[in-house]
This record gives structure tokens, sequence and C-alpha cells, in this order.
């Protein structure tokens, strides 16, 4: 991999997560020549490489199905294009619900999603035991279970996406911090780094958590907020079901997954403050101790062998900045992504690529702009976790 930085670059996108890989290889695969990526530090070394790795469509949001399916689709064919292994169990997502309200949330998402041809679809609470018997049925009023969802290895996917960027001949440079964008007028000029400037018309941003202040110099508003979580990793547990779904209790937002022989494990915390916190602290713990308690009690037996505290990049209605400023030529922009980025990845990139060459993404992307905010309009995605 080459240090050096190039002198111009006909597009320089910023930072090396999946985000910012997936849209380098998609444009390096539809032939744009120039492509830079800029990485502070390692590729996929945020939020991406603290991602809990779940791949879903399960969403209540027309858009978001498509988004999540689309990039469903990416994963399974992932070892023929880009070409890598990255460790897909397509085991399913198993939404537990406990109240009617949940039930009917559910109930109308499965609709959207069947629309489409997703096999998702309300059980009961004997299925849904079946499928994770370390539940504890008290209180469960059903569940969504999505088949075809899964979790797949991020840092597979990044490796995947940048290797064969590299191949097709994108530059993915690392230990490159971005320092700012200048521009002329209304058109941008170069981008200054800690290794030198490069000179370029067109930036785009998969910054993450650090959007907000790459882009403000510039008068473009993306308002990503850092949210801290945490997730821990528990010892071997005999006799798991190799096919246990991703399970998410949507009432604690408590939610695992298979990690080897134990689980991954994750929830959020509402008491967390904004700030690009990345150190593990103790707080959290009685709140998951006390979910898991209700949910899932034998759990509470199990010893950990680890965990790690990341970076959710929020926006004030929990979804998506993906579009093109306005009054800036030309300052694209995937960020915001609340939690979802990563199993949105595939699809985003196809899609940033599409705008950067002019032509008609696969869906209407114009709800996630980020001028939604001041035109006080909220996005309605309601499977959040």
């Amino acid at each position: 991999m080459s240090s050096a930085l190039p002198e111009a670059a006909d597009v320089v996108i910023v930072g090396g997560g999946v985000m910012g890989t997936s849209i380098a290889f998609h444009l390096a695969e539809a032939g744009v020549e120039r492509v830079l990526l800029l990485e502070r530090d390692a590729l996929g070394s945020g939020s991406t490489s603290k991602a809990a790795g779940g791949v879903r469509a399960n969403f209540s949001d027309d858009l978001n199905i498509a988004l999540g399916a689309r990039s469903l689709e990416a994963f399974a064919n992932f070892g023929k294009r880009p070409g890598q292994e990255i460790d897909l169990h397509r085991v399913g997502y198993l939404f537990l619900l406990e109240n009617d309200d949940q039930l009917e949330l559910f109930r109308e998402s499965t609709i959207r999603q069947r629309a489409v041809g997703l096999p998702t679809r309300m059980i009961g609470v004997d299925e849904t035991l079946s499928l994770a018997p370390i539940l504890a049925p008290d209180g469960l009023a059903g569940a969504c279970f999505s088949p075809t969802d899964g979790h797949c290895s991020p840092e597979s996917v990044v490796l995947g996406y940048a290797t064969a960027a590299r191949r097709l001949g994108a530059t993915l440079l690392t230990g490159c911090d971005v320092l700012g964008i200048d521009a002329v007028g209304n058109n941008i000029s170069s981008v200054r780094t800690s290794l030198g400037t490069v000179r370029t018309s067109t930036v785009i941003c998969a910054a993450g958590a650090w959007s907000a202040a790459l882009a403000a110099p510039l008068g473009i508003n993306l308002p990503v907020t850092p949210l801290r979580r945490q997730i821990v990793v528990t010892e071997a547990i005999p006799d798991l079901p190799p096919t246990m779904p991703m399970t998410i209790d949507f009432t604690s937002t408590l939610y695992f997954h298979h990690e080897g022989p134990g689980l991954l494990i994750g929830m959020s915390d509402p008491d967390e403050l904004p700030g690009f916190h990345l150190d593990r602290t103790d707080a959290w713990l009685p709140r998951l101790t006390s979910a898991m308690e209700r949910r899932a009690p034998s759990l509470l037996d199990v010893g950990l062998t680890g965990g790690w505290a990341g970076l959710y990049e929020v926006t004030p209605d929990h979804d998506a900045l993906i579009g093109e400023a306005g009054g800036l030529s030309r300052f694209l922009y995937a960020t915001g992504f609340s939690g979802h980025g990563f199993l949105q990845g595939p699809a985003v990139g196809e899609i940033i690529r599409d705008l950067y060459l002019g032509r008609e993404p696969f869906v209407d992307i114009s709800p996630m702009h980020a001028d939604r905010f001041g035109a006080d309009i909220r996005r309605t995605e309601r499977n959040v976790v």
C-alpha cells in the first residue's frame, strides 16, 4: 500500500469504514479514475470494527427495507463480488415483542417487507422459544422473524471492498488525517491533509461520527452526534443451537448473537451522553443485567471474556443522511446511519456511485437528504435498536 498522497484526484472519499470502502469499490468498478480514499487510522478502525455485524431488511420504512434487502443480496454474493469470505450466517433476526402496540407495529412492517418478496413472518411464543431456547417466556406476546437476515464479519467486509478497490485502481491511504476542504467560489478545489494537499473537485463524506466537523466549515449542516454503545462477549455456552437467530428484545433493546462458542451481547443505554467516548464503563451493566434476568436469565451465570465500546453516528430522527449538498460543487455524503450503516453499506455504495455519475439510483433517496432538518421533516423508521 502506497503512503504517498497523489497531487490530484477526481474524487476524494473521507473515511475508511464500510461506507467509504464500499463507495471506493463501486466507483472504481464503474471505471471512475483517480479515486482516493483517506483514513486517519486503520481501515475499519472506527465504528465499523465495533459493530455487532447484524445484517437485516426488517424495517418499518420502505426505503430502509429496500436498502437492507439490496445489501443482503450483496452480502450473500460477497465471495464472488468483490471476492471475500465474510463469515455470513443467515440465521435470521428475531424481534421479541411483549404488547399489542409492538405486535401491531411489526405486523405492519411485515406486510411491507412481504410486499417486496421478503419472507418475514409473525410467530407465536412457542416457535419463538424453539428458535432461541435460552429465552424465558414470561411477558412475551410473540415475535417477528426474518429468516434471511443474520450477521457477518465487519472487518472482512471492509477488507473485501478495500482489496477489490485497490485492484481496480483506487488509492486508499491510511494514517492520513483530513485537516480541511478548500473551495474557490462554489467549487471544491482541494483537500488539506496531514500528508499534504490534494487537488480535487469532489469530496464524499463517509466520516461517520466525525462528519459534522468535516462539513461545518463549508457551511454544510450534517447533524450527526457521536454516542457510545458497548458490547460484551461471553464465555462458551454449551448446547446453544447453531441456528439461533440474532435476537432482539424490542422493549429493552437487549440483543445477542453467536460469537464463536459464546454470545455477543449489547444494549442501548438511555443515560449515555453524546461525545467521543471510547473507553469501556460499567455504568450500563446493571441495566443489562436486569434485561438479561427478565429475558434470558441463564445468561447471568455465564462469564464474560471481553468487550468493547464504539460510536453510533446518530441523527435527530435516527435515520441516515444520503445525498449531495446544494450550493457547493461537489460535496456528497453518506453518514448518520444511527446503527444501520454496516448493514446498508453495500446498497449505499451503489447509490453514491450513481449520484456521482449522474445516474438514477435503484431507489429514491431524496427523503434522506440532510436538508430535511432545515424543513423540519423527520423520517419515520420505528424498528430502531
